[in-house]
């Protein structure tokens, strides 16, 4: 009876932590620098928590510095070792680049115009909402493509997503051509987003509740952020900054 119950009570563990999992660096106070490109993971990290990527890989092969950075300085929660990421929309070349920062990994650099990336991890948890601190220091949108035209001259505006998946393995995007899933692709099981309209004066908390489709156990994780909301059209405003800290998924 003894050992029915201390294996009952590891299942039990084990389905716990399943249960509640986390990203590595939600906190993102870990970063390196791998020649001039800015990781958001420690030197020395193992494969699984290599998790986070950026356009800063595309944007280094034009000499320039990254859009996707660590800020020491301005942090949500003050402490030894602390830090923050900071996203901002540059003018790359004759184009906007938003900032940007996602679960998954950059492949290539796609005819100067778009970069290819794996989005998302593996996950299968079922989290009732993202919380954390975000500061927003939008700008005037001065770059606009078809078809949001209408937004030059507006305030630009953030965005930060997440979207748990049935998939099983990660989404291929070719920003040239593609986009995230929206929520009513079958794929997604449920979603939380952010639309960040107005400027704030420092960091503020935010909770996002996830709105679930039906009861299917995800597959993939993709968390974004982005300092223009429509960056992937080519759409917002130089010098758009985003910061954001203290990620956390709650159950």
């Amino acid at each position: 009876m003894k050992r029915i119950l201390t294996c009952l009570l590891v299942v039990l563990c084990s389905f716990g932590v399943s249960a509640q999992e986390q990203i590595y660096n939600l906190s993102f106070d870990n970063w390196s620098k791998t020649k001039s490109v800015w990781n958001l993971y420690r030197s020395d990290a193992p494969e699984r928590e290599r998790v986070w990527d950026s356009a800063n890989s595309a944007i280094s092969l034009l000499g320039i510095g990254g859009t996707t950075t660590p800020e020491y300085a301005h942090v949500a929660v003050e402490g030894k070792g602390k830090a923050a990421c900071r996203i901002e929309s540059k003018k790359i070349l004759w184009t906007l680049v938003s900032g940007n920062v996602y679960t998954g990994k950059y492949l290539r650099l796609v005819d100067f115009k778009g970069i290819e990336s794996n989005f998302g991890l593996p996950f299968t948890g079922r989290p009732k909402s993202l919380s954390g601190y975000y500061h927003y220091i939008p700008k005037t949108v001065d770059h606009a493509k078809a078809p949001y035209l209408s937004m030059k001259g507006k305030q630009d505006i953030g965005r930060i997503e997440v979207l748990l998946l049935d998939i099983t393995s990660p989404l291929v995007i070719d920003t040239t051509k593609d986009m995230l899933p929206e929520e009513g692709d079958p794929r997604v099981i449920g979603y939380a987003r952010l639309k960040i309209v107005n400027a704030t004066d420092d960091y503020v908390h935010f909770k996002l509740d996830f709105k679930y489709k039906d009861e299917r156990t995800p597959g993939y994780i993709v968390l974004a952020a982005a300092s223009s909301f429509y960056g992937a059209f080519y759409t917002g405003a130089v010098g758009s900054v985003l910061y954001i800290d203290e990620f956390k998924l709650n159950y």
